[in-house]
């Protein structure tokens, strides 16, 4: 859900950012390579979209160096770049997906999906978590077959939830997972996303692990 875009170009950064932002991705837009390696550090990304002509440091350097440092998401390249060896060195050299500049968005937006999607183990954009089922892409849910209308941040806290089910995710984590820098955020912000949720999908679906954060259990039959 949350992404690092690392554009120099400012009115392509700016323009792809917003557009990414209402596709319902949180971004966070860097123009160095120096500035990408330190929001790597500290920060969790699904995904990082790379430029490869940066100042100073050139883009396959700094994919080279940011898997070397044990970054284990998506990695798509974006760039004008449209050669064949170029495509061959970035895959090879560790990237997920090579994407030519200009894009249209919602083909990027997909390939975001499709690239976060395979760095996470899944194999669908379809979710089916006891009678929820979540359409990731259109970023629709339903309950025993009858829509659920969620907001976009309530839609991210209940698939981080379900992608991360049996496991207690603090409100750290999920404010991590859902907001770029930037955003204002409450104390008790997820807490009423929470508690939206559970008053639209079942009390029961969400569980406060005291002090820590909240859970979503796994489904019986489900592997530890």
């Amino acid at each position: 859900m949350r992404i690092l875009l690392v554009e120099d170009d400012p009115q392509l950064g700016r323009a792809t950012q917003i557009g990414l932002d209402q596709c319902g991705y949180a971004v966070d837009w860097v123009q160095s390579a120096e500035s990408a390696h330190t929001a790597v550090k500290l920060h969790q990304y699904s995904s990082i979209l790379l430029d490869l002509g940066l100042p100073q440091e050139d883009g396959m350097q700094t994919l080279s160096r940011l898997r070397a440092a044990g970054y284990a998401g998506a990695i798509m390249i974006v760039t004008a770049r449209d050669q064949i060896p170029d495509r061959i060195a970035g895959l090879d050299g560790g990237a997920d997906d090579f994407i030519i500049k200009p894009f249209d968005l919602d083909e990027l937006a997909a390939r975001i999906r499709s690239a976060s999607r395979r760095a996470a183990g899944r194999t669908r954009e379809l979710i089916r978590h006891g009678d929820i089922e979540i359409d990731v892409a259109a970023r629709q849910v339903s309950q025993a077959g009858r829509p659920v209308t969620l907001t976009g941040k309530e839609f991210g806290v209940l698939l981080t939830l379900i992608e991360h089910s049996g496991r207690v995710l603090s409100r750290e984590q999920l404010e991590e997972t859902l907001y770029s820098w930037g955003e204002e955020i409450e104390s008790n912000t997820i807490q009423v996303h929470v508690h939206h949720l559970r008053k639209k999908l079942g009390k029961q679906l969400i569980k406060t692990a005291h002090a820590i954060g909240y859970i979503i259990d796994k489904q019986p039959g489900s592997a530890a």
